[in-house]
């Protein structure tokens, strides 16, 4: 059991399915998007029971503690099982908000838009993205 009690984060993030492979767990550990108390951490740092850490992938953002030790890949019904999602919900929904970003759409043969429909697009777009951006700075 000795070896179960030492585990670095790159390969615990790839067990419980956090990320796809070994190799991009280890790139995001190296490029400082996974923290533990706000503190970038190595690829080697060793896992412990109760630590919480700070997870960027992509627009995502993930907070997880760790309830237990995992060494090999599991199916993720019980990976589940060895982390906590402490992901705040207002979090979690702003990742599925961007997919839902307003559709534009011109009917086929309309030709180019005018100057002034241009406006409408980018004064339409500059809202929606703004409004998001805005309640994201508010929960930080």
């Amino acid at each position: 059991m000795p070896e179960k009690e030492k585990l670095r984060i790159d390969k615990y993030l790839w067990a419980i399915r956090i990320f796809k492979t070994r190799t991009l767990a280890s790139e995001a550990c190296k490029a400082g998007r996974v923290k533990l108390a706000g503190q970038n951490i190595k690829p080697a740092h060793e896992v412990k029971v109760g630590e919480v850490y700070q997870i960027s992938k992509g627009p995502e953002r993930k907070i997880i503690m760790v309830t237990d030790l995992l060494e090999s890949r599991v199916d993720a019904k019980k990976a589940v099982a060895y982390y906590e999602d402490q992901t705040p919900v207002e979090e979690q929904g702003s990742f599925q908000s961007m997919f839902q970003a307003p559709q534009l759409r011109r009917d086929r043969g309309a030709g180019r838009p005018t100057k002034r429909d241009r406006r409408e697009i980018d004064d339409l777009q500059q809202d929606f993205f703004n409004k998001n951006t805005q309640t994201g700075a508010e929960e930080e």
